[in-house]
């Protein structure tokens, strides 16, 4: 059964300017790849380590939820997560002494747009930068999200003052858990894989 890609249903969300598609049409054309198109993502996305990307997209390497812009030289593949956060988006491309550059600007990338309807990583992640990681930096720390398993489990890696604290086992139990475990009732619970035996940055050893 073949991929279903959907066409982009808000075409103003993102706008490649004209020299950025003679870029990338230029660009395409020299892969020797027949069908090669580009796919926009964002990583992280509503979290402030977000970073928009755009890629080379081979046949058949395109999601299944993928929606898809049709340029005059090429395809656009869009990451159907990334969506909500590239409102107001612009790749663009400047010529410069070196040859040029290819920049994407997207504003909104940063900006917490979840729902309950967002993936479950997307709301762990907003959770986890917005209200813990504010709280765990006055002691030097921070906690990120390694993964998520099929069985609604999250998987926990501490790093900074956290690893090798004396009270981890209490900021993850009372604090992070709780909050996390409360306020998504999708999540069923969550672990940590740091090495504590590491008490190098420790805030409490």
């Amino acid at each position: 059964m073949g991929i279903l890609i959907r066409t982009l249903r808000d075409t103003s969300m993102i706008t490649i300017t004209e020299s950025a598609q003679e870029y990338l049409t230029e660009l395409l054309e020299k892969q020797n790849c027949e069908g090669i198109a580009v796919r926009i993502f964002i990583l992280d996305a509503g979290t402030p380590r977000a970073e928009t990307c755009i890629s080379f997209c081979r046949p058949g390497e395109e999601k299944k939820d993928d929606e898809m812009k049709q340029y005059e030289g090429f395809k656009a593949f869009v990451d159907q997560n990334s969506i909500p956060f590239l409102k107001d988006a612009v790749v663009d491309f400047s010529k410069d002494s070196m040859g040029g550059q290819l920049t994407i600007k997207s504003p909104n990338s940063r900006l917490p747009n979840i729902t309950e309807d967002s993936p479950l990583e997307d709301r762990v992640n907003y959770i986890l930068y917005n209200e813990i990681n504010p709280g765990l930096a006055a002691h030097g720390g921070h906690v990120s999200l390694e993964e998520i398993f099929e069985d609604n489990v999250a998987v926990l890696r501490f790093g900074g003052g956290c690893q090798g604290c004396g009270m981890v086992d209490l900021t993850l139990k009372e604090g992070v858990e709780k909050t996390l475990l409360s306020q998504i009732s999708q999540l069923k619970e969550v672990r940590d894989v740091t090495d504590h035996s590491n008490k190098e940055n420790a805030y409490y050893a």
